[in-house]
């Protein structure tokens, strides 16, 4: 049987950050640009937090505007730590690094209503371009 596979994996949208550099990079670089974050903050350990990560793969690929994160707690305690995180998973919608909404525990219907709540009311404030002709 000769298997073929046309259809390709997408890129991931999701940052991992590894160290406080990295997370110290990223989230100056999204305030910088005035870009929303979401923070996906996880543990190879904890069962929950790691079967949202197919779920925070997809929101990545649905908001373009938005800057997604992965951040293994045990890997970057300090960023971890200075974010007041205690549980996993805990999902952390932060703008000009100012934490904006937070929601604990694997719930893909709270998630997806954090995010699609906050991009609607972000893209709603955006300046629209004038379209006109004349």
């Amino acid at each position: 049987m000769n298997r073929q596979s046309n259809s390709k994996k997408p890129k991931s949208r999701v940052v991992k950050i590894d160290s406080e550099q990295s997370w110290d990079f990223f989230i100056t670089q999204a305030n910088n640009q005035g870009c929303p974050v979401m923070v996906h903050f996880t543990a190879a350990w904890c069962v929950p937090s790691v079967a949202m990560s197919p779920l925070f793969e997809e929101l990545a690929l649905s908001y373009q505007d938005v800057l997604f994160l992965s951040l293994d707690v045990d890997d970057v305690k300090g960023a971890a730590s200075k974010m007041g995180i205690t549980a996993m998973p805990t999902f952390l919608l932060m703008k000009q690094g100012t934490e904006i909404n937070k929601l604990v525990g694997a719930n893909p219907n709270e998630i997806k209503k954090m995010i699609d709540g906050f991009v609607h009311q972000f893209r709603s404030f955006k300046i629209p371009v004038e379209t006109q002709l004349e």
